[in-house]
Parts: structure tokens; C-alpha cells; sequence
């Protein structure tokens, strides 16, 4: 166990390379300008697009006129969906129809509107500016209907309905499980506690915001479309199928990318309406999205209404759990998880890290006549696991129980543990993490600066939240979503050149999480090489033979074993190959620092450019049936379900009732992902994801008016957490290797977001207890902080 990263270790630095805080190798690259990121792409002739985007939420199209866009200044061309002519994206379920209603979304809208923000039409001109321009001269006609804007409008008896083939504006509808007798354990608990709980719509705000540039390559006879997604392979088949061409005909290619977060682990309309602009003017195009547009128009996350009961025993243990679950997905399916992602996941995995025997829970998505809803980090899990630790706090207030002591009570600790929702987890560290976390706060004396501050009429509040973060999904646990595309594996191709140095391959896709250093650290320890001979190469269609990108923290737990074991493959020829020339049994070499040396005679070696010598230049000398050349490929799936890591969150906050301000004093994080190829890349992605996490808690929502208006359109309306706000953060790490990944890392993307919002709420909770107010609802801004005691002094 370790309680910092430490400062990072030259590359060159004896030694394992794996666990260790190894230097980033992006960062000189990324910190002096020199990155390549898509609006830094020029090409010869290359035109610049912008979208015609609807002004209503809800409406028939009566006429798009592009006439006067096509006469001003510097603008090319401009297209509608008629012009066009393209497929729709349609992301598919295999469930039954009253489970699942596929929406189809048109890459430019053609017959309705259902957002505002919705694309149009697309504009190409020679220069951003003419091309802003050319959007004021577009006229469109709409039949305004009622606009469905909140959940509750859309499940009312004679709803608008956003999809004609959507009854009750319902796109997901599941019943996952129902123990039998649950109404019977509810009817004789000793306790039963209520929560009904609301979470704000959030926009993940990467730094980059989305962008593409697309252009014909007569030589390659391909169409190249370079992007910032999360999610290669995924938008190449969409454009494919979109532009109806042969997928060996579309290459796309990621640059560098300022982050993701998940809004861009989906595929995106513009993206396809631009290439399909290139295609038609025989010309380069790029398309870059303005900060309004991203705010208002891409896609949003985490509007979520949860209707939850518990039922404890008298001694604090939890005899079931009574969930409803209803997501606003908005306007359509996301492709390729659909609309299901949100509700399915908190259905599926919400009993969380306790032992809890008995579970009847119902998943639904509703669609209304909002921007669609992408994966954003943590997918669903910061609000179910804040619903289910609001409902232990609960819990604990009315049985007179501790609130750390009733988790302890109820935390699994018995491993392999399976589930009443049938997933079986595999060994964590759960009450060690919650142990050394209370134990953090104490030791620091928080709880007596609580007695004291309370003495002087001030509130400070001490909470905690306790979860797992399901990592390295694979193709099983995706498959049980019954989706049509089920993602799950990953391939590695490590090749190495006759100098010694090696070429590695990963169909994952870095937006920031260092995968150029920790895939470098894996190949550089199974192979026994140094650091800088090794060079990772991803987000190229054509370089990498397939990958399903980076989300839900498979990067390090499914592409880094694929990986590893590539590696380890090609080490194994490079054994074979010496032992050939030594005339004995491979097995009885070893390799390291670049040499294959005899375990009998370590001083006996060769060198990796001596073998790739033979093995590219000399290839007559090759042991008879040994192929030429030094590749090796491995794919890798997850075929349980999953692995998870862990952590609790600890966290102290002080309430100013004059104001309603939330000041945040004391943040601990105690985690275990396994093994930390990097440690401090580990704590940046913690830190990273606590930001947003308490930004969810405090401060960002997106909200719409009466007709469907959003009213987040800058950043004076979306209010974004600074420095000064997101306090220092502590970070202790457990570790309990993975026996099920190759590298026994579990992935930690997402735990610090997962964990914040519930450890927050708690805190202000137990800040506000003197009041008699409680907050269930996200974000707690000082308005709904006021009026909530507000209401408390009406009633007194």
C-alpha cells in the first residue's frame, strides 16, 4: 500500500517499469505546442463547414431554403438531407417491442426536428467566417408542435410523442430482476427507508470540443476522415454505411485529442454529414464545433429520476432493494449502446458492494425533445451508488446504528462473491478501503474540528460513499445487454525492426490517459526492453486491425493485456530464434535489457538487433518452419463478468447558511484498481474524475424552458468548477492484482466521478442535520439550499 505516486522516474531507471510513475511520454509533446490535435489539420483547398441547426424543440419541417446561403460571400456549397441522400445511424437492441423501440436518427434532419440544436442543413465555405455567415442567410419553415421536456411530460396520459413509434414515449422498458417474496421481506423488515432522488443533466465539456476534416484519397482510393473520437472503428462502419461505401473504403484517423469522457465514444452525426460534403465537392472539408454548439447541441448525460426503497433488519443489515429507474435519454439513441446504456447499467449493477439478498428493480428510458444523451464517465453509477448510500444513511439515523458502521455491516467481504443480480465479483478490498478512510478523517481529527465548529453555531459535515466501479467489460457482459454491436475484445500486433525497437498496435484510444507511456511500460517489462524502443500506435483504422476504443475503463484491463500478451509472444520467438542458434531447448532462455541470454550461461547473449537481423536480413538462416519477420498478434477478451475495482470516498464539507455555499475543507480517496502500471497517471485520473464528480454534486446542470430552450449557452449560464472551488484530494491506494486481466490491472477511469457525488451529498447532509433539512436531489446549489430550510421554517 503507498499514499502517493512519488515523483516520476527517468526512463532509463533500473527496474520494473510497471507500478512504477514513469515520466509521460506525451507530455513534451503536448505541453510545448507540438501536439496535432483536428483543428491543427490544414490541407491544400480545404473548405470549412457549419450547420443549419434547428430553433425549435419539437416541429415539422415546412421548407429548408439554402438559396440566399449559396449567394453569400466565400460560400461554396450548402446541403439539406434531401441533397445528401444519406443512411440513418440506428443503434439497435436485440430485445422484444416492449422492451426496446429503435429511433433512427438522420445524419441532417429531414422531415421533424426534435431539439434545438437538431442539424439541418450543412454549410461549406471557403473560411469559417463566410461559413457562420451562411448560416444567418438559412430559412427554414417549421410546424411548431408541444415540445416534451422533462420526463414527467413525456410519461402523461396523451403525451406528444417525440417518436410516432414510441408509445408513451418509452424507447427502453425492462424488468431485470424480481426476487421472489420481496413484497413479504418489505412487509416484515424491522426498517424500511425511502428515497427518491433527482440528478441535473450534465455536458461532459471535454477541452477540445468535437471536430472533423474528411477528404478522398485518389490514390488509396479511400475516403480519410480524421476525428477526435474515442471510438475509431465504430464511426468508420457508421460512414461506411452512411455514405454506402465499402468499409475498406473509409480510413478514419485520430489525432491527438483534449479528452472524451465518453461524449465522444458514440458516433456523431456531423462528422458524417462533413465527409459526405467532401465526397460531393471533391474537396477537403473541416468542421469544427463552436463552445455554443457543444454546450447546447452535442451530446449531454445523467438526467435521472430514482424512486428507491430499502429493507434493513433491526441490527442494520439490508434485506432488499425496491428500485425504479427512469433515464431522459432526449431525443434519440446513442450508436452503438442506445438508449439503454443509462438505465440498464443502474438496473444491472446498483446492489453495488453490498450483500444484498433480495432485488426487484425497473430500467426505463424516456425520450423527450431534448439534445441525445452519450455515456458520460461513470454511466449511471454516481447516481445509483449516491442513491443507495443516501439510503444507508437513512437507514442508519432511524435504527440509532453509525452510518461507517452500518457498511461495515453490510459490505461484501467474502470473494468470489455472486450477486442477487447474478454478477459475480471478483476479490476487492471493500471494508479495508472504507476502514482506511475513516481512519484518515479521524486521525486528522475531524470529527472533534466537527464538535468544536458545531459549539460555535457553524456546520461542518463529515460523508462517505463505498462502490465499485465495473471495469473490463467484456464481450460476455455486453452481450447480456443483448446489444447488436457487442464490444469487447481487443487485438495487439507488437513488431519489432531490425534495429531491435518495437512498433505496438492497440485498438484503444487515448484522450488523455497517457496510454503512450503505461502500453509502452507493459511491452517495455515483458520484453525486457527500454522504454524509449517502444512506440504505440492507435486511432489509425489501417494500422490497427480492429478495437473497440477506450470507455468504461477497458483501456490497461482488455488493451493492455492484449498487449502484454502480444509481447509476450514476440518474446517467445525471439527465445526460439536464439535457442536455435545455441542448439538447445528455447525454454532455457531468458530474456532482459534487450538480450536473449542462456539460463546456463547468462553471460552468453544475443542482442534483439543480432535475432531481428537473422530474422528480416538473413532470413536463409531461419530454424526450418520459422517464418521471417518479428510480429506477433493476440486478442483478448473478458469472458466473466468483468472485473471491479473499488474505493471509498471520504469527505469533509462546511455548509454557510447565510449564503447556501458549500465549501468543501477535506477530500480522501482511498482506491484499489489493482496493479497501477502508473501510478501517478492513476492518481491524475482519480483527481480528474473527483472534479467532475463534485461538479455534478455542486454546480453544472443543463436545464430547458417551458419550449424546450436549453439554457446552458456559454459558460455564464453553465456554471464549471474551478481551482479554487475542487479542493486538494489525498489519495491512498490498496492493491488486490486482477486475476483475470493479463496485466492484473482493474481500470480506474471512472471511480472518482462515481464516488464524489454520493461522499459529497452525504457530507452536506450531515452538516445540515441540526436543521432538520436533507437533500436528495443533485445539484446542491445555495438556491436549493435556501429553499429547502426555507420550507423547513414555513413548516416549523
Amino acid at each position: 500500500m503507498s499514499t502517493t505516486a512519488g515523483a516520476p522516474v527517468p526512463h532509463d531507471a533500473e527496474g520494473p517499469l510497471v507500478g512504477r510513475s514513469v515520466a509521460r511520454r506525451e507530455d513534451p509533446r503536448l505541453l510545448t505546442g507540438r501536439g496535432r490535435f483536428v483543428d491543427d489539420i490544414a490541407l491544400p483547398g480545404m473548405l470549412h463547414a457549419q450547420f443549419v441547426r434547428s430553433t425549435v424543440a419539437n416541429g415539422v419541417l415546412t421548407g429548408v431554403d439554402l438559396d440566399a446561403v449559396r449567394r453569400v460571400p466565400g460560400v461554396i456549397a450548402a446541403f439539406t438531407a434531401d441533397d445528401l441522400e444519406l443512411g440513418d445511424i440506428t443503434a439497435q437492441l436485440g430485445r422484444p417491442a416492449d422492451e426496446f423501440v429503435p429511433t433512427a436518427m438522420p445524419v441532417l434532419a429531414r422531415d421533424r426536428v426534435r431539439y434545438v440544436g437538431e442539424p439541418v442543413a450543412v454549410v461549406v465555405a471557403r473560411d469559417a467566417y463566410a461559413a457562420e455567415d451562411g448560416l444567418e442567410a438559412a430559412r427554414v419553415g417549421y410546424a411548431v408542435r408541444t415540445p416534451v421536456t422533462c420526463e414527467a411530460d413525456a410519461l402523461a396520459d396523451g403525451a406528444e410523442l417525440v417518436h410516432d413509434e414510441a408509445p408513451r414515449n418509452t424507447l427502453v422498458d425492462v424488468a431485470l430482476f424480481a426476487t421472489e417474496g420481496i413484497d413479504g421481506i418489505f412487509a416484515s423488515a424491522d426498517c424500511v427507508v425511502h428515497v427518491e432522488s433527482r440528478t441535473g443533466r450534465q455536458n461532459a465539456l471535454p477541452l477540445e470540443t468535437r471536430g472533423a476534416v474528411a477528404h478522398w484519397d485518389d490514390r488509396e482510393e479511400q475516403l480519410v476522415l480524421q476525428t477526435c473520437t474515442q471510438v475509431p472503428h465504430q464511426v468508420r462502419t457508421v460512414a461506411s454505411r452512411c455514405l454506402r461505401l465499402d468499409e475498406r473504403a473509409v480510413r478514419v484517423i485520430v489525432p491527438d485529442m483534449g479528452g472524451g469522457f465518453g461524449q465522444k465514444c458514440v458516433v456523431g452525426r456531423e462528422e458524417i454529414a462533413t465527409a459526405a460534403a467532401a465526397l460531393r465537392l471533391g474537396r477537403p472539408v473541416k468542421w469544427i464545433e463552436d463552445r455554443k454548439d457543444a454546450l447546447t447541441a452535442s451530446f449531454l448525460a445523467r438526467e435521472q429520476h430514482y424512486d428507491v426503497r430499502a429493507a434493513f433488519d433491526a441490527e442494520g443489515r439490508i434485506l432488499g432493494l425496491d428500485a425504479d429507474v427512469v433515464c431522459d435519454m432526449g431525443a434519440y439513441s446513442c450508436y452503438p449502446f442506445t438508449a439503454g446504456i443509462e438505465p440498464l447499467m443502474a438496473a444491472a449493477e446498483m446492489p453495488g458492494v453490498y450483500t444484498v439478498p433480495a432485488y426487484r428493480v425497473r430500467g426505463r428510458a424516456v425520450t423527450t425533445n431534448k439534445a441525445p444523451t452519450a455515456p458520460y464517465r461513470g454511466v449511471s453509477r454516481p447516481q445509483y451508488v449516491m442513491v443507495v448510500e443516501r439510503l444507508f444513511e437513512r437507514a442508519a439515523r432511524e435504527l440509532g446504528i453509525d452510518p461507517v458502521e452500518i457498511r461495515r455491516r453490510n459490505l461484501i467481504t467474502d470473494f468470489p462473491y455472486t450477486g442477487v443480480n447474478g454478477i459475480t465479483y471478483d476479490p476487492g478490498s471493500y471494508l479495508e478501503s472504507l476502514n482506511l478512510c475513516e481512519q484518515t478523517l479521524r486521525d486528522e481529527g475531524w470529527y472533534e474540528r466537527q464538535a468544536l465548529a458545531a459549539a460555535d453555531g457553524r456546520h461542518l459535515g463529515i460523508g462517505y460513499s463505498c462502490f465499485s466501479e465495473r471495469t473490463g467489460y467484456g464481450s460476455t457482459a455486453f452481450a447480456q445487454r443483448k446489444m447488436e454491436v457487442v464490444p469487447g475484445f481487443d487485438i495487439s500486433e507488437v513488431r519489432m525492426d531490425t534495429g531491435g525497437a518495437v512498433t505496438v498496435t492497440t485498438g484503444t484510444m487515448s484522450h488523455g490517459q497517457s496510454h503512450e507511456t503505461t502500453m509502452a511500460q507493459i511491452v517495455a517489462d515483458t520484453l525486457g526492453l527500454d522504454l524509449a524502443k517502444v512506440r504505440i500506435h492507435q486511432g489509425d483504422t489501417d494500422r490497427v486491425t480492429y478495437g473497440w476504443g477506450t470507455f468504461a475503463s477497458r483501456s490497461i484491463t482488455v488493451g493492455g493485456s492484449a498487449v502484454r500478451l502480444a509481447a509476450g509472444k514476440l518474446g517467445e520467438k525471439l527465445r526460439r530464434l536464439a535457442a536455435a542458434r545455441w542448439d538447445i531447448p528455447w525454454e532455457e532462455t531468458v530474456i532482459g535489457r534487450g538480450r536473449v541470454h542462456r539460463r546456463d550461461d547468462p553471460a552468453t547473449s544475443l542482442t534483439y538487433a543480432e535475432l531481428a537481423d537473422t530474422a528480416y536480413l538473413k532470413a536463409h538462416l531461419l530454424p526450418k518452419g520459422m517464418e521471417p519477420g518479428l510480429t506477433a498478434t493476440a486478442t483478448f477478451d473478458v469472458f466473466n463478468d468483468g472485473t471491479f475495482s473499488n474505493a471509498t470516498h471520504g469527505v469533509v464539507v462546511e455548509l454557510h447558511e447565510g449564503t447556501g455555499q458549500v465549501e468543501i475543507l477535506r477530500y480522501v480517496c482511498v482506491e484499489d484498481c489493482g496493479v497501477a502500471i502508473n501510478p501517478q497517471v492513476v492518481e491524475g485520473q482519480c483527481r480528474g474524475g473527483i472534479a467532475q464528480g463534485i461538479a455534478g454534486a455542486l454546480f453544472e446542470q443543463v436545464t430547458y424552458d417551458a419550449q424546450g430552450e436549453p439554457s446552458a449557452t456559454s459558460f455564464m449560464d453553465y456554471k464549471v468548477p474551478t481551482a479554487q472551488e475542487i479542493p486538494d484530494v489525498t489519495i491512498r491506494h490498496i492493491e488486490t492484482p486482477c486475476a483475470f486481466s493479463a496485466t492484473g490491472a482493474k481500470g480506474a477511469g471512472e471511480g472518482g466521478t462515481i464516488g464524489a457525488p454520493a461522499a459529497v451529498l452525504n457530507a452536506v447532509n450531515d452538516a445540515l442535520r441540526p436543521t432538520g433539512v436533507e437533500l436528495d436531489h443533485t445539484p446542491v446549489t445555495p438556491e436549493a439550499v435556501h429553499r429547502a430550510l426555507r420550507r423547513t421554517l414555513e413548516r416549523a
